[in-house]
């Protein structure tokens, strides 16, 4: 039973999409998505540093066509269930047939600029937090004013609020917690401070007709398998201010009786959480076309 996934914003790295290109069609395909979302992405995938790839109206965008690219590179597959990680939700959605290519490329990149006004308004940041026991943490969180935005399981939490409490936090730590590492995103995504990016993406949704899913999609809002697109397109718009809870996502895998997990690019954040919370299920993460044949395998070995 295989279950393909997609990454969320922070793990993008500059020149993550040039290899990519490379694959016959890909820079045509992408110079497309490019023109249609008004937005550079080969430029922005091979060429352009952290600090411009870490703005939210660049690296959503760029994350799910990283995603939709890796994908297609894998030839006509067929997982048995499909999920994302934050932003990773639309490249679900559009695996899950939900929503067409376009139509993922175009929601995300309203999804990136309405966020990235949001995360303006005020100065705010995302520190993930490694052990610890969330009946620990979670408190210790709010006493400080923070959000548990991502609720990753194996041990791992994202705290999310303004610069001033998350370095309150790195000064101050929940007990059982080894470290408190800053990500590469610039707002604190799935919490109220994004509440004004909602209505702009509820707008921006209105326009579109999903889809049936044609593949189980598992959503992160409460891990729950969602059968209707309506329902997959509103879940999406909400996600954005509350938080993810990729640990009930997982627990939904293993109930479903995953035994591969394939993560696409840029992969390794989840396939790493996976690897300590799903232990006998086989993980692949997508990084190059280097990865692809191996890939192909898991595929073939585990589809059902």
């Amino acid at each position: 039973m295989l279950v393909l996934v997609a990454p969320g914003q922070g793990a993008q790295t500059p020149g993550f999409l040039t290899p990519w290109l490379d694959l016959p069609g890909a820079a045509d395909r992408v110079a497309a998505w490019s023109d249609s979302i008004g937005l550079d992405l080969a430029h922005y995938g091979t060429q352009a540093d952290a600090d411009a790839i870490r703005d939210t109206a660049v690296a959503q965008p760029l994350l799910v066509a990283a995603g939709l690219l890796s994908a297609m590179a894998l030839g006509d597959i067929a997982p048995d269930a499909v999920a994302g990680h934050s932003v990773g939700e639309i490249t679900a959605a559009a695996f899950a047939g939900v929503l067409d290519d376009s139509a993922a490329l175009g929601l995300v990149r309203k999804r990136g600029l309405a966020m990235a006004e949001a995360a303006a308004i005020t100065p705010t940041g995302m520190s993930a937090l490694l052990g610890g026991d969330p009946e620990t943490t979670i408190p210790h969180l709010e006493k400080l004013g923070l959000t548990p935005a991502n609720v990753n399981g194996a041990g791992q939490i994202v705290a999310a609020g303004t610069l001033e409490q998350l370095a309150a936090l790195a000064e101050d730590k929940p007990a059982g917690v080894r470290r408190v590492v800053p990500l590469k995103v610039a707002g604190a995504f799935h919490t109220r401070h994004m509440a004004p990016a909602v209505d702009t993406l509820a707008r921006a949704a209105e326009a579109l007709t999903p889809a049936q899913p044609k593949v189980t999609y598992v959503s992160n809002k409460d891990g729950q398998v969602v059968t209707d697109g309506a329902e997959v397109l509103q879940r999406l718009v909400g996600q954005v201010a509350n938080p993810v809870r990729w640990d009930l996502c997982m627990e939904t895998f293993q109930k479903l009786g995953a035994t591969a997990l394939i993560e696409v690019c840029p992969g390794g954040t989840l396939t790493g959480i996976a690897k300590r919370a799903l232990p006998g299920v086989a993980t692949l993460a997508l990084k190059t076309p280097d990865d692809l044949d191996a890939a192909r395998e898991l595929i073939a070995e585990h589809s059902a």
